[in-house]
């Protein structure tokens, strides 16, 4: 079983780096589909992304310990079978079965032929359960047999070739009952992926619902939570350009803050029409529901709330930071403000995080600080 259960362990652990590198760009482009993030389609996304990597690890790994995989083969060693229903025969190897005895059919279970052929069943059944839920219609299960033909080909390839020429011969059999029973097992989850895929909301209830949002205008909070992460991610990013360039300090690193601050959130939506370039990522804008003017002063309150929070850390970041030496007379109250700030930057990270979460899990009666204080309204339109 190791050679089965090390890919998978494995692919959980790539799987980890994966999900947390795409995890806010696949959130912003669900939000920018549907205008809110189903849980079904965030479930379905990901656990394919992990299926996908345990399924390719599975065929490729252990890896050889060299890549001169020639020097360990005996001469001639043949790297691919052609015959078809091969596995049949080396299943029934060695006379176990007695059609008459019923008792030898358990040893079925025993052989490695077997388990091997079975495993290769299910290899990409899994993959024809996804693919009936994109593809819907049980008569495209022509087109997934293509799908689930062409990808046991690629891995059959990939182990034929060494993985492309990284070992100079292949460390695997390239076999033709591979590809059929590979094909066979995604077909059969093709068809019966209908009761797997029945606690899942369709996709044209999603769609639906999506549609039900946008002519509602309702912009929900962890699109609004996105498209503020992307401003500030943005500005951060500029930041650090512009420091390049700069006397890099604390003192031009705040300054540089500040103004950037002013430019994403204030002088970009103005000209923007209420648009920053996060909400625009995220397909809203800001207003007051009222007039330009109106919605311009609280654009500058809403930057103000925003920027008071940051002020905040600033200000504990920088008293944490202050060193004096145990002789000074000053030394107590460093100690004393150390100590202050460092509760000061604790309190505030958790007064926010609980804040956000109130606001994500509020269903719509809460609404984030800034646009709280700003009386600001999100608005698709």
């Amino acid at each position: 079983m190791m050679a089965y259960s090390m890919p998978i362990l494995t692919a959980a652990i790539v799987f980890g780096i994966v999900a947390v590198a795409i995890w806010i760009p696949w959130l912003i482009y669900t939000y920018r589909k549907y205008g809110y993030l189903p849980l079904s389609v965030l479930v379905i996304s990901f656990s394919f992304i992990f299926y996908s990597l345990a399924a390719f690890f599975l065929v490729i790994l252990p890896l050889p310990a060299t890549r001169d995989t020639c020097a360990m083969q005996a001469p001639n060693t043949q790297h691919y079978s052609l015959i078809p229903f091969k596995f049949i025969e080396d299943t029934l190897k060695g006379n176990w079965l007695d059609i008459k005895n019923p008792s030898t059919y358990v040893l079925l279970f025993k052989q490695p032929a077997f388990y091997q052929t079975f495993f290769n069943f299910l290899l990409l059944l899994p993959l024809g359960v996804y693919l009936r839920y994109y593809l819907v219609e049980k008569a495209y299960w022509w087109k997934a047999a293509i799908v689930l033909f062409c990808t046991t080909l690629f891995f059959e390839i990939t182990q034929l070739t060494g993985i492309y020429g990284i070992y100079n011969c292949a460390y695997r059999l390239f076999d033709v009952d591979d590809l059929m029973m590979n094909t066979f097992g995604g077909v059969i989850g093709y068809f019966i992926a209908p009761a797997v895929l029945a606690v899942f909301p369709s996709k044209k209830t999603i769609e639906e619902r999506a549609a039900y949002l946008v002519k509602k205008d309702e912009v929900k909070p962890m699109s609004v939570l996105l498209a503020i992460l992307i401003d500030l991610f943005l500005v951060d990013l500029s930041r650090q350009w512009i420091m390049v360039f700069t006397k890099h300090n604390e003192v031009t690193s705040f300054i540089v803050t500040t103004l950037l601050l002013i430019v994403f959130l204030v002088l970009i939506p103005i000209i923007w029409n209420g648009r920053t370039l996060g909400t625009a990522v995220m397909r809203f804008r800001y207003s007051s529901k009222l007039s330009k003017k109106t919605t311009i002063s609280r654009l500058i309150k809403r930057f103000i709330a925003i920027y008071v929070a940051y002020f905040v850390g600033v200000i504990a970041g920088t008293l944490d930071n202050i060193h004096v030496t145990m002789n000074s007379p000053y030394y107590e109250a460093s100690v004393f403000l150390a100590l202050g700030s460092t509760i000061i930057f604790f309190i505030l990270t958790i007064v926010i995080f609980i804040h956000i979460m109130l606001v994500i899990f509020g269903k719509g009666k809460r609404r984030f600080f800034f646009d709280e204080a700003a009386n600001l309204f999100t608005t698709r339109k």
